[in-house]
């Protein structure tokens, strides 16, 4: 059947933007990783829903962020570690490189370990078996990015991204939680130390710095270099959307895994770490649950490793100008995981020491792309408004403050 004539271009456009749609879901990978799993079910088990409004601030907070990274992107044709590596000096872009590795390495660590606690949960693999088959299915799925490009591969993990959502947005359906209890959570506050230290391990686990780095190249890469103009604001406006509908997603996960441990969990015993969660849903929602639970924390290890590849590659590419494959690049960043894995320690312990680590990188992030993407002689007329300059740097000092209150915490035991 025909279509109106005035509803014809209006469809046009529509699917025409729908296509440029992708990068900001990869990112968003970055949101809901194995960290943000122990982070939040911790919390909610804890304490309930006392911080459901840290869930919400982090999630507004990151798309911000996001935006502004792939803005830069858009509008410069350069990835973040590209900029970086043209305005510092060979020392000061080495110190830096050295930082961005290092972040690397402790984002792969969080993610391999939490791919090796879901196979262990859904066959019994031992943790380190179930790492090395974590990072052989990565290089799999870094694959086909390097093969068939990065739409296939936005693809792949958006679908992962899916299979996610499902497993851990399942147990809060089954036992809904209580609304006003949820809209009690979105007034700050904290019940001592660890709820403090609950929050900064949340947001530090929203806010990666890998992510950052990687949102300016893959929108640099889906849209290339467009002139400015009518097709630049274009871009951006679907960019807008794209951050948006992705950061929706992300938050509306990890509202699920809190919401879930808060209704199901709290003041369970033997719940503060991903296994125990696990066996307590099991006992109280049931086994179908809890398999899609540890089904979904098998997808976030997986997806999340792999794009955690794929922004060191894009670091390193940024800041040195050496082009490593990206199959030895997941080699690199995958030995010291399996080390970890390898030595015995507690695997959850692992992880939030891996969150700790990446508060550290943070700032290196944050900074230079608001400083950046603030810049008129870089961005010309897409410079940030000076109010999004002002709320960028304002959620830059929220998180690099909530960042040390974390490294501080965790510190002093």
């Amino acid at each position: 059947m025909a279509l109106p004539d005035t509803l014809a271009p209006a469809l046009r456009r529509a699917r025409g933007g729908s296509a440029l749609l992708g990068p900001a879901f990869v990112a968003a990978i970055a949101y809901v990783d194995p960290g943000n799993v122990a982070a939040n079910m911790s919390a909610g088990a804890q304490f309930g829903y006392l911080l459901v409004w840290v869930i919400v601030g982090a999630n507004v907070m990151a798309g911000l962020v996001q935006f502004l990274s792939a803005k830069l992107g858009v509008v410069t044709g350069a990835t973040l570690p590209e900029t970086v590596r043209t305005r510092a000096s060979t020392p000061t872009r080495l110190g830096y490189w050295a930082q961005a590795e290092l972040v690397a390495i402790a984002t792969d660590l969080a993610e391999v370990v939490g791919g090796a606690i879901a196979l262990h949960l859904l066959f019994g693999l031992p943790l380190l078996v179930g790492g090395i088959v974590t990072g052989l299915v990565s290089m799999v799925l870094l694959l086909v990015q390097d093969r068939y490009g990065q739409r296939p591969f936005e693809r792949v993990i958006t679908g992962l991204l899916a299979i996610i959502a499902i497993g851990f947005v399942t147990s809060m359906v089954v036992a809904p939680p209580d609304p006003e209890a949820v809209a009690s959570g979105l007034i700050p506050g904290f019940d001592g130390a660890e709820s403090v230290l609950l929050a900064a391990a949340m947001l530090g686990a929203t806010v990666m710095p890998h992510a950052v780095y990687l949102h300016s190249g893959l929108a640099r890469d889906r849209h290339g270099l467009p002139t400015p103009g009518v097709r630049r604001s274009g871009l951006l406006r679907v960019t807008k959307i794209d951050v948006t509908l992705a950061m929706l997603v992300a938050g509306t996960v990890n509202l699920a895994m809190l919401l879930a441990a808060a209704s199901t969990l709290q003041g369970q015993p033997d719940v503060d770490t991903i296994e125990g969660a696990h066996a307590a849903l099991q006992h109280t929602l049931g086994p179908a649950v809890a398999l899609l639970f540890a089904i979904g924390l098998l997808a976030s290890g997986l997806a999340s490793t792999s794009v955690g590849a794929y922004a060191g590659a894009m670091i390193m590419q940024g800041l040195l100008r050496r082009h490593i494959p990206l199959l030895l690049r997941r080699l690199i960043t995958l030995l010291p995981a399996l080390a970890v894995l390898a030595s015995g320690v507690d695997p959850t312990r692992a992880l939030v020491i891996s969150q700790v680590v990446l508060s550290f990188g943070i700032p290196f992030a944050m900074a230079p792309l608001v400083r950046f993407t603030s810049d008129r002689s870089l961005m010309g007329d897409d410079v940030n408004h000076p109010a999004t300059t002002v709320m960028a740097w304002l959620v830059t000092t929220i998180i690099v403050a909530l960042n040390v209150v974390l490294i501080y915490l965790t510190i002093a035991g």
